[in-house]
């Protein structure tokens, strides 16, 4: 298996080397949702911090879920089966990328090295190529155009910071207190 660094240029769009967070499965009316986080989130280099919430169906994240727990299956699933006849035929998924999101639709795309050496990206929904990944273990990207489109705030890194800013705004008051401050 190639190693693949946190960002990766494709075609001049740098892309964003992401983790599944959480996944939401949904009942009834209410949708599932898989929640990508970068890689690189809160390290040094920055980069997106953000959170990717991609919204997804029941029996897909159900999929994602089960691919990992490496819950076993008595018969392939079609992600199963998918990897099977990449495998059989000489290739192997090489990484799954997030590249566009329209409204709330995103766009994902899968690259394969076929046994010829020649390289294929195939188009795929965000929740086939996410479950494909996770069977493959293989990296997931974003392009960063959509990580600036679609992610909502790390709220977590917003308390932090907030949590920073009273602790110095605290410290400056205690430093600054004289014997008149308590006549």
């Amino acid at each position: 298996m190639a190693r693949h660094r946190d960002r990766l240029p494709h075609e001049g769009v740098l892309m964003v080397r992401m983790d599944i967070q959480t996944i939401m499965v949904g009942a009834g009316p209410m949708s599932s949702l898989v929640v990508l986080r970068p890689r690189s989130a809160g390290s040094e280099g920055g980069g997106a911090s953000g959170r990717l919430p991609i919204r997804i169906g029941v029996l897909e994240a159900s999929c994602i879920s089960a691919g990992i727990e490496g819950s076993p299956v008595g018969r392939p699933l079609t992600h199963d089966l998918l990897l099977d006849c990449i495998g059989q035929m000489g290739g192997s998924l090489d990484s799954v990328e997030i590249v566009d999101v329209r409204g709330t639709t995103f766009f994902a795309r899968l690259n394969v090295s076929c046994a010829s050496g020649r390289h294929v990206e195939l188009d795929a929904r965000p929740s086939d190529a996410l479950a494909l990944a996770i069977r493959a273990e293989v990296p997931i990207f974003a392009d960063e155009t959509v990580l600036e489109r679609a992610t909502m705030p790390d709220f977590d890194a917003v308390e932090k910071r907030e949590r920073q800013q009273e602790l110095e705004e605290f410290h400056d008051f205690v430093e600054h207190l004289s014997p008149e401050d308590f006549s």
